[in-house]
């Protein structure tokens, strides 16, 4: 059989050419410099899937993880985050335009991507019996994960996601380039969906059941799915939507945590409900510029809790995430969900979070709320999460007796449960009636709004791409 080769180049993926075929993320190999690597067995399979996880976890020449844009960001916009030493415009109206967050998502996005087009490439022209059992299956499966959560990521931040006849949707990748970008149209958003949706099935199909917890699984590829068709909206998505949260809450091994608080401050990835996150680098915690020392004062940046979200927890038992005033900036306080206030970073401040079983229940309320199911059903999933929150009174719940009213309190619930995650707090906003995202985000007034423009350099070195966001300028 003809032995084909394919060369990764660093700005693909992170090169991996010393570590073992045994998945391991706890440091870069010291040749991580190298011009490139090959695919020709299952051996550099894994190591180029393991580069492409690299990605995903994106960590830096400085060999930390920079899940920044995943945690702030996304709540800066939906107004519960901000800069701890003076207001990004951002947070100020939603004015994307002149903030310093504008490129959230679009390098880091396609350069997942690329990397995942890679181990695709290179895998699929492998003959099976380069693998044993069905891990090449495996392999493909969880790099078309990883292509698709990217790809989602960008549909939407960088396309109209809330329209199915938009002609703005993602620019899809679906082949390994060792060009940073070559001409090529954005697609519409029923072709992104679609393209983003097939990844995620085969995922779902083929996927392991089992790996450790910084790696995808087909219960990591059920819960994006949830995510991708709750943006989607359509009535037969729902069903679809509750199918998938039973066959994770009835079929995995994954539990809620008895108190949320442990997630954070005990357990990390090690959490009973931890289904994908991401885990930091040897020794990350003791380098200076890490995310924890960003949520307490240490490194030049700061990133803050704003007053919705301390009047939000206020009487809450989750009040634990607010800390004292930030002296900075008057009307902000210091974001101690990650770090205790004055505490030093840790392997556990340091872990960040994509997926946990709290978002699968929130998610399977919002579709029996959006299907026309029982309402008393989402209220007793919704009291059911505030309970492991430490929360007693259900009053605000019980009197919910719309349906407007009752999207809200489990809109306000995925703020408490998840902001500064994975930017749930600001999609789960989005989704709600105009009438209530003007109640509660009053900037967001406009759907220009409720995405970013496409970076200016994309239209220099693609001219193919087609035209920008209404609403921006090239």
């Amino acid at each position: 059989m003809k032995r084909i080769i394919y060369t990764f180049t660093l700005l693909s993926t992170v090169v991996m050419t010393s570590v073992s075929c045994k998945k391991e993320l706890g440091k870069l190999p010291e040749n991580a410099k190298v011009d490139g690597n090959t695919i020709i067995d299952q051996r550099t399979s894994e190591i180029a899937l393991n580069g492409a996880y690299y990605r995903f976890a994106a960590v830096s020449s400085d060999n930390i993880t920079k899940w920044v844009e995943h945690e702030v960001p996304p709540a800066m916009f939906a107004g519960y985050m901000g800069y701890g030493y003076g207001a990004d415009q951002s947070e100020i109206d939603n004015n994307y335009a002149k903030s310093g967050y504008a490129n959230i998502y679009w390098t880091s996005s396609y350069q997942l991507v690329n990397a995942a087009n890679g181990v695709i490439k290179g895998v699929t022209a492998l003959d099976d019996k380069r693998f044993t059992g069905n891990r090449k299956k495996e392999v493909l499966a969880e790099a078309r994960f990883l292509r698709a959560y990217a790809h989602f990521k960008l549909l939407s931040f960088f396309g109209q996601w809330f329209d199915l006849g938009s002609p703005y949707g993602a620019l899809l990748r679906e082949d390994f380039t060792q060009v940073d970008a070559l001409p090529k149209a954005r697609s519409s958003v029923k072709d992104s969906y679609a393209f983003i949706l097939a990844d995620v099935d085969d995922a779902i199909a083929n996927a392991p059941a089992e790996n450790p917890a910084w790696y995808a699984t087909r219960w990591a590829a059920m819960a994006l799915k949830m995510r991708v068709l709750m943006s989607h909206g359509q009535p037969e998505d729902y069903k679809q939507v509750a199918d998938l949260a039973d066959s994770i809450i009835l079929r995995s091994k994954y539990t809620p945590e008895p108190q949320t608080k442990d997630i954070f401050y005990l357990k990390g990835l090690g959490s009973t409900e931890v289904i994908l996150g991401v885990k930091p680098q040897q020794n990350q915690e003791s380098f200076y510029y890490v995310l924890s020392r960003q949520y307490w004062p240490g490194a030049s940046s700061l990133y803050v809790a704003k007053t919705a979200l301390k009047d939000l927890l206020q009487n809450d038992p989750r009040a634990w995430m607010i800390g004292t005033e930030n002296r900075y900036t008057k009307g902000t306080y210091y974001f101690l969900k990650y770090i205790k206030q004055g505490d030093a970073p840790s392997v556990l401040s340091e872990t960040a979070y994509a997926f946990r079983l709290t978002e699968v229940y929130l998610l399977k309320a919002e579709a029996i709320i959006r299907s026309g199911g029982s309402l008393q059903a989402a209220r007793d999933i919704l009291k059911a999460i505030m309970g492991r929150g430490g929360v007693t009174d259900f009053s605000a719940v019980d009197n919910a007796v719309s349906v407007n009213d009752l999207l809200k309190q489990l809109y306000l619930e995925f703020v408490r449960n998840l902001v500064a995650e994975d930017g749930q707090e600001w999609m789960a906003l989005l989704r709600l009636p105009s009438s209530l995202i003007q109640e509660l985000r009053p900037t967001a007034n406009d759907k220009v709004k409720y995405i970013l423009p496409i970076p200016h350099s994309e239209f220099l070195y693609n001219p193919a791409i087609g035209l920008q966001n209404p609403g921006y300028q090239k």
